[in-house]
């Protein structure tokens, strides 16, 4: 099946045909992508939550800020500088995480699978520093977010994918 092909079911009932179309992922860094933007925002760039965070991937202005970022109304109506900010981010998380990758992939943690794919989802959640607290202590530190979403739901969640083209750089730019 080629990537970008949609699986489609069909339910025959009695007054109508129904045709639901399922978009299909891969477990490649577009899948990782785009499965973090459905999670945090059904993939709308223009969403604002109600507390403040942006965009498709609901970004902090803190977080925008270090990217140089100041026009949140530009951001907003600028699709391809959310990817670009995406990307670097997430750079920016695996620098930061390098030696934790490396330390506990593979290994296991509140009874999940630590990937580098989920350590990079929790960063996005969390920021990598509670992340690093959360790893260095098996799980003991624990961080929620005001929804109550935790660390450990993102590591879970997205485990798994091939997050290897993404290079860790320290001062990655969009």
């Amino acid at each position: 099946m080629h990537p970008k092909e949609k699986v489609v079911i069909k339910r025959n009932s009695v007054k109508s045909n129904i045709k639901i179309a399922i978009p299909f992922l891969q477990k490649d860094f577009i899948g990782f992508k785009e499965a973090i933007a459905f999670k945090e925002s059904q993939g709308n760039y223009r969403i604002v939550n109600e507390l403040g965070y942006l965009g498709k991937y609901q970004f902090g202005r803190t977080t925008l800020r270090r990217f140089n970022i100041y026009d949140t109304q530009n951001f907003l109506e600028t699709p391809e500088l959310q990817e670009r900010a995406f990307v670097a981010l997430c750079e920016v998380n695996k620098w930061i995480l390098r030696r934790d990758i490396k330390r506990f992939t593979g290994r296991y943690i509140n009874g999940i699978k630590i990937t580098e794919s989920g350590i990079l989802a929790a960063a996005h959640l969390a920021g990598a520093g509670n992340v690093k607290k959360h790893l260095r202590s098996y799980g003991k530190f624990q961080f929620n977010d005001a929804f109550g979403t935790s660390i450990d739901s993102y590591m879970k969640k997205f485990a798994g994918y091939d997050v290897s083209n993404i290079i860790g750089h320290k001062k990655a730019t969009v």
